[in-house]
């Protein structure tokens, strides 16, 4: 049995549901608040069909346009474990996602870490721990592309490009594109998925998700290989939704 599956598993989380990882380089896309849903989505970690565990995607509205996007995760074999959270704070301005704080928490087998980021428009700056300051090219955090994704492919974008600020306080790229439709059996039960991939240059890791068209394009299913041997698969278990005003 693999011992370090609980870290590769939760690598594998953070990128789309922990943290996937991400924005666009300008914060182009136009969200209009009456878009942006409430949701509660909960998901089961599998190994080669095993179950290892839980994570859990929420946005809730804080009134006023401001929002919080929550995630938490726990995974387990024997006595590994790794538990990790995220909280990005957020408001919809003109029609823009605009970040303000982001926390990142990471306890369990090996060392914790934890991050907290601060996004300051007046100065272009993000802050990390009180310590480091970037510059702020329009980032987003390490969460807030999820929202993101949900309305470029509602618009039927079949490439997608993002810069983000990471859990570890380090600016990434990713570059997503759509490659196919397919029918999904998930513990939530049976849905369409659209089939999307990472690509990552100079990489032996292949990463695919899944998000539901009936479910506002929620991500429903997650999985990443390396060298071609599974190390993950994330599905959605249960999903509920409610308007910001209904």
């Amino acid at each position: 049995m693999d011992r370090n599956f609980p870290k590769t598993a939760m690598q594998l989380t953070k990128q789309f549901l922990a943290g996937v990882i991400l924005v666009c380089l300008n914060l182009g896309v136009t969200l209009h608040a009456a878009e942006l849903n409430q949701f509660d989505a909960q998901y089961t970690a599998f190994r080669f069909g095993k179950d290892l565990g839980t994570a859990s995607l929420q946005l809730e509205s804080l009134g006023r346009q401001r929002y919080r996007l929550s995630y938490e995760s726990k995974v387990s074999m024997f006595f590994l474990s790794d538990k990790r959270s995220e909280v990005s704070l957020f408001s919809v301005e003109d029609g823009q996602i605009i970040p303000f704080k982001y926390s990142y928490e990471r306890t369990g087998f090996g060392s914790d870490k934890s991050l907290v980021a601060q996004f300051d428009r007046q100065k272009n700056t993000v802050l990390i721990d009180n310590q480091t300051t970037l510059p702020w090219n329009n980032e987003f955090d390490n969460q807030l592309y999820r929202l993101d994704i949900q309305l470029q492919l509602a618009q039927g974008k079949k490439e997608l490009h993002y810069n983000l600020i990471n859990n570890r306080g380090e600016v990434r790229r990713y570059e997503l594109e759509v490659v196919a439709k397919e029918q999904l059996s998930l513990p939530y039960g049976m849905l369409e998925g659209v089939k999307v991939k990472i690509i990552r240059a100079n990489s032996t890791r292949e990463t695919y998700a899944w998000f539901a068209p009936s479910l506002n394009y929620q991500l429903v299913r997650l999985k990443q290989f390396k060298d071609g041997e599974e190390q993950g698969d994330i599905q959605l278990s249960a999903y509920s939704s409610t308007p910001v005003n209904p």
